[in-house]
């Protein structure tokens, strides 16, 4: 059976699903939060059994048992280790039975592979120190990410664990697109340049809208927009990443819910100097207290629109600004892909921000680009087209599924 369980570990709390890769079906999903807390929590969503045996030449696979259980617990969880044990007790009294379908592999979001991962990776020792290593580049991620994998392991000793890189899909960007022009030898000695981000959700997205499209995928010039809290795009030729937002870290690149995008570094130096700010005051400064957040005082889009609806001018900058930046990003993407056929917008704000498709997409009728205002405007929960049937580009909405993805590369893995 291709039942998998995808982890999500954060320092102080770790989300998990479990899916049956082969159906799309998720199983259970859960989270385990406080973890070092005088007391933590645990909830657990049991949705199905799986299906018993498999499907017959011709015929459908047999369907699964319907549980829809709710399972919650508050209890000390003083590590991850602890959480796991406690993710397993659910397991075994809210189902489905592990002991009866475990899972083939479990797959591990990890936020940064630097340049030594390009794959989905089978977790060994080794693998560890470099995920470790790795954390000079990541340091809010991939220490919370690799204590979810320590604890994963020891709670599956006998499965293989994947780890499913969100930069891996970029490892693909040419060196003019990677390279930053600071001096060679001080960028290679600190590995600085250009990683990017988002890497799971935009090859989903990109390999979804050709499938939905009914094209090969390494026909397709596509640029795909990532608008959540986190906000990135990228361009993908042929199914293969040629440029991308995200730079070194997550903050470069498109304004964002709380982290500024794009800035002259030099905004950096003025503050030190004129303001007395600190290397962490300004850390703190562009990832937690700028973006739109900082310019209108509300980083979710939907308190932003509420704003503007009752007249506030700093939202209507927010969402302005906001705008531009997207505008920016589209235009010259154009240009680095010499044309597009696909643009795709996913994630909480693109899946569910009508206003934001279209101005995003406005002043790109020179590319044949017509948005169908009733089509955009339209609620719906799966793939859609958003474009005219004569617009020249098909733009769409593509609902993300990073946990599918995951789970997809882990037993890809499991299995090579």
């Amino acid at each position: 059976m291709s039942i998998v369980l995808v982890v999500n570990s954060g320092s102080s709390s770790f989300k998990y699903q479990l899916l049956e890769v082969e159906t799309e079906r998720v199983l259970a999903t859960g989270l385990v939060e406080r973890i070092g807390a005088p007391t933590g929590g645990m909830s657990q969503h049991t949705v199905f059994a799986p299906s018993a045996g498999s499907a017959t030449e011709g015929g459908p696979a047999p369907a699964p048992t319907m549980l829809d259980a709710t399972y919650t617990r508050e209890v000390p969880i003083p590590d991850h280790t602890a959480g796991f044990q406690v993710m397993l007790d659910a397991f075994a009294e809210n189902g489905p039975s592990l002991a009866e379908h475990p899972p083939v592999a479990v797959g591990h979001r990890v936020v940064h592979g630097g340049a030594r991962f390009f794959e989905p990776t089978i977790v060994t020792p080794l693998v560890e120190i470099n995920i470790d290593e790795l954390s000079v580049l990541a340091p809010l991620h991939n220490p919370a990410n690799l204590e979810g994998i320590v604890a994963a392991r020891k709670a599956f000793p006998s499965v293989p664990h994947v780890a499913v890189f969100d930069t891996a899909f970029h490892q693909t960007l040419p060196p003019a697109a990677y390279t930053y022009a600071i001096d060679a030898e001080l960028a290679e000695t600190h590995r600085i340049r250009r990683y990017g981000f988002h890497g799971t959700s935009h090859k989903f997205v990109s390999e979804e809208a050709a499938a939905y499209l009914g094209r090969p995928l390494g026909e397709l010039k596509q640029i795909v927009f990532h608008l959540g809290n986190g906000a990135s795009v990228t361009a993908v030729d042929g199914g293969r990443s040629v440029e991308t937002s995200m730079g070194l870290t997550p903050l470069e690149g498109l304004v964002m819910g709380t982290r500024s995008g794009d800035i002259d570094p030099a905004v950096l130096f003025h503050l030190a100097r004129r303001a007395g700010m600190t290397i962490d005051d300004l850390d703190d400064l562009l990832n937690k207290r700028s973006g739109l957040l900082g310019i209108s005082g509300y980083s979710d889009y939907r308190d932003i629109r509420t704003a503007i609806q009752r007249g506030d001018g700093r939202a209507m900058l927010a969402f302005e600004v906001y705008v531009h930046r997207l505008r920016s990003y589209a235009g010259a993407y154009l240009a680095q892909l010499g044309g597009v056929d696909v643009i795709s917008f996913t994630a909480g704000v693109g899946e569910n921000t009508p206003a934001v498709r279209a101005a995003a997409l406005e002043t790109l009728g020179f590319a044949g680009v017509e948005i169908d205002a009733e089509r955009n405007e339209t609620p719906a929960r799966g793939i859609r087209t958003i474009s005219t049937d004569a617009s020249k580009v098909s733009v769409l909405v593509v609902p993300t599924n990073e946990e599918l993805e995951i789970a997809r590369q882990a037993l890809a893995a499991a299995n090579a």
